[in-house]
């Protein structure tokens, strides 16, 4: 199904993994020129590079840590200079740890907030130049906000931040048509679960297919689809809104 999406310009942050990887190869295949970014240098990627090499289309993935304020800066004034202006922003770049709540240091609490609520707002604020109307900006989200999680205190209140600035910038920039939503994980089956030793994978995987309707953990792929959807003109009355994509966890 053509979603009208071929030409337009995306930034996607964090995409060189797990489910922004998943987003970025989805985008660049339905004909979407991607910009987006990573930490430090990997195998990741290079593959990545050579993946949308493959796939064509005006493609950029560079370094920039959106914890920094100066790299985002650098990241926007990048898709300035290749694009000109963006179709689309998906804040997927984010950090989490487990730590229990009474151990939780200030030094943690800070590089989770800096990373996964100021970095996404510092994206969106320095993006809206190059963003029209028409154009959709959409944030990774968590179901851990609704569920609660322990040793997860600090990622948790980051996503429930996101979610409320998300219905206040749905608000402010509505008469300009720029379309504000999230997109709110359960479990996804990414690199990070394979990289477990294997009797843990196998308990994971276990655990929380047993929570989901559908019995089973969602891919990257899933995720992508619903980006796919809601940066296309079919979710055009769309916004302001938390869209799950967890198989139906409880």
């Amino acid at each position: 199904m053509d979603l009208g999406l071929r030409g337009k310009k995306a930034l996607v942050t964090g995409g060189t993994r797990g489910v922004g990887r998943g987003i970025v190869r989805a985008l660049a295949e339905a004909g979407v020129d991607v910009l987006t970014c990573y930490r430090q240098e990997s195998e990741a990627v290079a593959s990545l590079e050579n993946e949308l090499k493959e796939t064509g289309g005006a493609h950029h993935v560079v370094r920039a840590d959106i914890a920094y304020p100066e790299d985002v800066t650098a990241l926007i004034e990048h898709a300035r200079t290749e694009y000109g202006h963006l179709d689309l922003v998906v804040n997927n770049a984010g950090a989490i740890s487990h730590i229990p709540y009474e151990s939780l240091s200030l030094e943690e609490w800070r590089r989770i907030v800096d990373t996964n609520l100021t970095g996404s707002h510092l994206v969106v604020q320095k993006s809206l130049p190059l963003l029209d109307a028409g154009s959709s900006v959409i944030s990774i989200g968590s179901k851990a906000v609704d569920a609660g999680i322990p040793l997860r205190s600090h990622y948790t209140a980051t996503k429930a931040a996101i979610a409320g600035l998300n219905r206040s910038l749905a608000k402010e920039f509505g008469g300009r048509g720029i379309r504000f939503n999230i997109v709110a994980l359960g479990v996804v089956e990414t690199e990070n679960l394979y990289a477990l030793p294997e009797d843990q994978q196998k308990l994971m995987i276990e655990r929380y297919s047993a929570k989901t309707a559908l019995g089973r953990l969602g891919t990257p792929d899933e995720v992508a689809g619903a980006i796919l959807w809601l940066a296309s003109d079919l979710a055009r009355y769309v916004t302001g809104a938390t869209i799950s994509v967890d198989g139906g966890i409880s």
